[in-house]
């Protein structure tokens, strides 16, 4: 019998479900607990590591306004052109290192682990070349959709010298997602605030001695901060664990392998792309209201309170994900399922607060961007009460995302996202926003709804799971490479012969 088949097998007689009837309430509550302690351990450094993320993006955009109204325009059209064709890729793509490592970790298989993290990098290596191309060919592609020319040439300088930061993080993202999908952030932690606590000294010396190109440099000199130290405790951390190195699978590749990093990269890529497209957009189409500058403030004013919780929902995915996978991996569907509910429910709470808190600070944040403009001061306050129900179905929404992930079945999330997002929120929003003459709170609206129905296609998607066969899949997955290479090696054997 094949180690597969063995492993499938052992996965179904441990399924018996008259063992799993005699778990006492008592043992129940101690699992949970312990589960909630796993995820504390997991999140409360991706929670730090993400907002500090996002303070370098905020202190990012302060040293661009300091270059001058031109350069402001320029700097932060050519970054969100960054964010919608780079990053969000590079992200995506890496994102599909989740299932595969974090069942290979459950399973033991480390090889494997070492094998996805090498084809990851290889992968977005290749990915950014096209990137790059496009980022070089900005000015021509913002002129035709109609943007000014001197704003359009300055968003082209400063990706310029944004150029390096394509394989910096073709570095970086496989790297967090390697550690992550082992439980391992509190080193993602630590090399973050060590590298953005230099972001400001770096963005004040290199924007006083090159301008605009010296904040676009500083952005890829603190990514490279963070890729050296985690490159270095990885290799420390693994020639410690002299077992898990000497697995083997740095260089070593299989085309099973990459067929499947590269079907799973696909859904994951879009998945990510499709929501953070959509909020894009949604900027875009604020720009052609009537009072365009005032409604363009206010959302961007909102959106950026939300940033902060998003810290924390992408800190909660992360840790589904990796628990999900996880158990998978390790042949446990109970605990894959156990992990799923207390992630979920824990998310519905977090929802709750977030709401409470953007209730709470409705009537403080606008203050901190503008003080005499009443009419910001008044929308802000307004909108911030919608995006308070928003906050409540986001939460759980971005924890459902992840459970699909880490089961491997990202395809899921992107038919959300696309049924969601673009076949609903959009196209209501924009009817509600001009045709009804609701203007920004119409788009909110139509999110609102576009969110609540991408959360229950997710929710009903994750009811159906068949937790035992998502585990007996687990191990084909974690087991086919390992197979693969033992059949070539008899192949080569018989040739030898």
């Amino acid at each position: 019998m094949s180690e597969t088949s063995r492993a499938v097998s052992e996965t179904v007689k441990s399924l018996d479900p008259e063992v799993s009837s005699r778990s006492c309430p008592k043992t129940l509550m101690q699992s949970i607990v312990h589960e909630l302690k796993l995820q504390m351990r997991i999140g409360l450094p991706l929670v730090v590591m993400n907002l500090l993320w996002f303070g370098k993006m905020t202190t990012t955009s302060v040293f661009l306004g300091r270059q001058g109204e031109l350069n402001l325009a320029g700097g932060s059209l050519g970054y969100s052109f960054a964010n919608v064709t780079g990053f969000a890729i590079l992200y995506g793509i890496s994102a599909a290192m989740e299932p595969i490592c974090g069942q290979a970790f459950g399973a033991k298989n480390f090889k494997l682990l070492h094998k996805t993290l090498l084809m990851a990098v290889l992968l977005l290596f290749l990915i950014s070349i096209p990137i790059s191309f496009l980022w070089l060919n900005i000015d021509k592609i913002l002129i035709c959709f109609g943007q000014r020319e001197d704003i359009s040439l300055i968003s082209k300088r400063y990706l310029l010298y944004l150029l390096p930061d394509l394989p910096i993080l073709s570095l970086l993202c496989p790297l967090k997602a390697y550690l992550s999908s082992q439980g391992v952030t509190l080193p993602i932690m630590y090399t973050t605030v060590a590298a953005t606590s230099l972001h400001i000294p770096i963005n004040i010396f290199l924007s006083r001695a090159n301008g605009l190109e010296g904040v676009a440099m500083a952005v890829w000199i603190t990514d490279s901060i963070v890729v050296i130290l985690l490159t270095g405790y990885v290799i420390a951390a693994e020639r410690v664990k002299e077992n898990k190195w000497k697995e083997g699978g740095w260089l070593e590749q299989s085309v099973q392998g990459w067929l499947t990093l590269i079907k799973l990269s696909g859904p994951c890529c879009l998945t990510v792309c499709l929501e953070w497209w959509c909020y894009e957009t949604l900027v875009l189409l604020t720009g052609k209201l009537p009072n365009a500058v005032q409604s363009v403030s206010i959302f961007v004013i909102v959106m950026n309170f939300d940033y902060l919780l998003y810290a924390v929902m992408l800190s909660l995915g992360t840790c589904v994900a990796t628990r999900v996978s996880n158990e998978l991996g390790a042949n446990n569907p109970k605990g894959a399922y156990r992990a799923a509910c207390t992630t979920l429910i824990v998310g519905v709470v977090f929802g709750c607060i977030g709401a409470l808190a953007m209730i709470s600070f409705r009537g403080v944040w606008g203050s901190l961007y503008t003080h005499h403009d009443q009419v910001i001061l008044d929308g802000v306050k307004k909108m911030m009460l919608i995006m308070a129900v928003f906050e409540v179905i986001n939460f759980p929404l971005v924890v459902c995302g992840e459970i699909v992930r880490g089961t491997a079945k990202p395809s899921l999330g992107m038919y959300a996202n696309l049924g969601g997002f673009y076949l609903l929120a959009l196209p209501l929003g924009t009817s509600l926003a001009f045709k009804a003459k609701l203007g920004l709170e119409g788009f909110l609206i139509g999110l609102l709804v576009g969110i609540f129905v991408c959360f229950s296609i997710l929710l009903i998607f994750i009811a159906r799971i068949d937790w035992e066969k998502e585990a007996a899949k687990a191990q084909i997955l974690t087991c086919s490479t390992e197979e693969e290479e033992t059949s070539q090696v008899s192949r080569q054997d018989r040739i030898s012969n």
